[in-house]
């Protein structure tokens, strides 16, 4: 495809074009992010505030029935009512205040905690309340109040009313973490509880008061109207307030799909989490029902401290992100008119650049057709009048230089000749040193060792096998080259160290310690997870030898014992000092499947292996062999059909060698 040719004109246009776009789109991103943080930070500090505002309502609530059983509990009609034994008139009494006042529990229990008169339901008196915690409080201490979870047996001694009114089962909410309870029976009730004092300070009874906040609205509903006012946004009302008990909705005005009140949904998993979990407080956007809301949530505590509920308001977060959105959109059109009206007036300023631009583009297609004296009009100082000059300079030196070009033709062609024959008898004595090179190159080829080219044999087929697909044919096949590759690679190294071996480098060893190491190697593969290890090791004196090269001894024996026992068995490593014979031993047993009788005279035999074919290369024990005798030991074999193998390799003490 051809790209179009464009205008100089065009070019600039778009270049600042392209400039404008990509300041306008950074600025427009990040101002997007900086006016909708800002908005939702004021959100949810005001959020914040309006959660004090509701637990104000909330304590004031909480206070108002403190006080009423406060005055009750002083009252000497009471006191002289409880003395007197009258307990009708007290039954009467205490019912026309929790009547009067709204409350949904009035009790008064005895000096021992006892329930004497229960105004809701007298006929289930003298049960035992000592052990509640609110009331035990209040003998001792006085006048309590607090949230409390009341179970579903203590709300039916009240009224069976009451325990329907707290039964609720769980509706499927959406974010919500998972729950084994399907229902709720137990409730939420705000209590306050006061002892019943006589003029001689004799504590009479207790007198406890509640209100049950599952399905009672007061709260919540004052909380909206107080700190929301009713507003709204497009017909649905941006502030809620909500009671829970645990994480289920007892009292709320989030409403849920039907527009009824979200009843006996449940709180979101990560809300939960926070505010439930780890008794900390939320303020941020949290998914509410059925709609994401900026909310603040605080842990509700019982006289224990324990976290019965959790005191929620939020408002909508979509009239924020709405507002944000309209901002942006106002930018973004005030934006793009800046656009058109920068683009039209660089259209008009890029004149003043182009026209000069132009009579050279002429000048130079005269040029081009040999009137090397045209000259280009100076009109300006600036860098296109510079440019003009330069044109001009230039045209000159293209005059004189042409004409010196004419000269120079006539000589040059002569020159060339003569350094043509030069040439062609160069190359030739370069083509005869390119061929000596060459059979060089082939000698020193040719002298490489096999592992060069096996090496880059093995590399690009290692490099196959990574792309190759795991279930294909040819992934089967490069893998069977790499293990074959590699087993060439390793009979090579392995005859070259059997053929040259390397002197050893002779210091001061510890053969216990270069057993340790060699056993070190493979203590953690595969091979050796099902094989048990025991070491019978003496106190052995500091041998010279070179130890890198006995920890290739060790090496070769263990690993041929971990494969003759197929990865199951025992390895019983014993080393022994033999002062007499001034030597040192290294037992090396295994409990694997022996070695045939008419096979144990061709083990140290180059290229003799007992394994499977592919599996070794009948060199490690041959160079072991070999290296042993450069230590002046020797290497010895026991080995038993069925039972096992025994290898033992001893080595010289010299003398005058301290044993440590």
């Amino acid at each position: 495809m051809r790209i179009p040719r464009l205008s100089l004109r065009t070019k600039l246009v778009l270049s600042f074009l392209v400039v404008i776009a990509v300041g306008g789109l950074i600025s427009l991103f990040f101002g997007q992010r900086l006016i909708k943080n800002t908005l939702i930070t004021q959100a949810k500090a005001k959020v914040n505030h309006d959660l004090a505002s509701a637990w104000i309502v909330f304590n004031e609530r909480l206070n108002d029935i403190r006080d009423l059983v406060i005055l009750t509990a002083a009252r000497e009609s009471l006191q002289e009512a409880i003395l007197r034994n009258e307990m009708d008139l007290i039954q009467r009494r205490l019912d026309r205040v929790r009547t009067m006042y709204g409350l949904d529990v009035l009790t008064l229990t005895d000096a021992e905690g006892r329930v004497s008169t229960r105004t809701r339901s007298p006929e289930t008196a003298g049960d035992d309340q000592s052990q509640d915690g609110l009331i035990r409080r209040a003998f001792k201490q006085g006048a309590v109040a607090h949230p409390q979870i009341v179970s579903r047996a203590e709300l039916l001694k009240e009224g069976r009313d009451l325990a329907e009114q707290a039964y609720l089962e769980f509706i499927p909410t959406p974010k919500a973490a998972p729950s084994l309870e399907n229902k709720e029976t137990s409730g939420l009730m705000l209590k306050a509880a006061a002892p019943v004092i006589d003029e001689n300070r004799r504590v009479l009874g207790v007198l406890y008061g509640g209100v049950l906040l599952n399905r009672n609205f007061e709260i919540v509903d004052r909380v909206k109207e107080t700190v929301f006012k009713g507003e709204k946004y497009k017909g649905r009302d941006t502030g809620t307030a909500t009671i829970f008990q645990g994480d289920l909705r007892i009292s709320t005005n989030v409403a849920d799909e039907e527009g009824k009140r979200a009843i006996g949904t449940r709180l979101s998993a990560e809300v939960k989490r926070v505010v439930l979990d780890e008794g900390r407080a939320w303020n941020d956007r949290a998914f509410v029902v059925k709609d994401w809301y900026i909310t603040a949530y605080e842990p509700i505590r019982d006289v224990e401290n324990r976290i019965v509920g959790i005191l929620y308001v939020g408002t909508l977060e979509r009239p924020y992100v709405d507002t944000a959105n309209r901002v942006m959109l106002t930018f973004t059109i005030l934006a793009l008119l800046s656009v058109v009206f920068l683009l039209v007036m660089l259209y008009f300023a890029t004149t003043r650049i182009i026209e000069p631009l132009r009579q050279m583009v002429a000048a130079t297609h005269e040029i081009a057709d040999g009137d090397l004296g045209h000259k280009v009009e100076i009109r300006s100082r600036d860098e296109i009048g510079e440019l003009a000059a330069s044109f001009n300079q230039m045209t000159e030196k293209l005059k004189a230089a042409n004409e010196e070009l004419i000269e120079w033709g006539t000589t040059l062609e002569k020159k060339v000749k003569e350094r043509t024959k030069e040439l062609m008898e160069m190359q030739s004595h370069l083509i005869q040193s390119e061929k000596l090179a060459s059979i060089g190159k082939l000698a020193a080829g040719i002298a490489h060792e096999i592992n060069n080219p096996l090496g880059g044999v093995l590399i690009y087929s290692h490099l196959l096998l990574e792309d190759a697909k795991k279930d294909s044919v040819q992934y089967e096949n490069l893998k069977k080259i790499v293990k074959e590759t590699t087993r060439c690679k390793d009979i090579v190294k392995g005859l070259l160290e059997f053929s040259r071996p390397k002197e050893p480098q002779m210091a001061p060893t510890d053969i216990n310690d270069i057993v340790n190491r060699a056993l070190a190697l493979f203590e953690r593969q595969a091979l050796f997870q099902n094989i048990r290890v025991d070491k019978e090791f003496a106190a052995l004196p500091q041998i010279v030898a070179d130890g890198s090269q006995l920890q290739q001894v060790f090496a070769n024996i263990i690993v041929n014992a971990a494969e003759a026992m197929d990865g199951n068995g025992t390895l019983i490593i014993r080393t022994v000092l033999d002062r007499q014979g001034g030597s040192l031993r290294v037992e090396f047993t295994d409990t694997g499947h022996g070695i045939k009788e008419e096979e144990m005279p061709r083990l140290f035999e180059p290229f003799f292996t007992t394994k499977e074919v592919g599996k070794g290369t009948g060199l490690g024990l041959a160079i072991s062999y070999g290296i042993v005798q450069k230590h002046q030991g020797s290497i010895q074999v026991r080995s038993q059909l069925g039972k096992g193998s025994t290898f033992t390799v001893t080595l010289p003490v010299q003398k005058g060698e301290s044993h440590e």
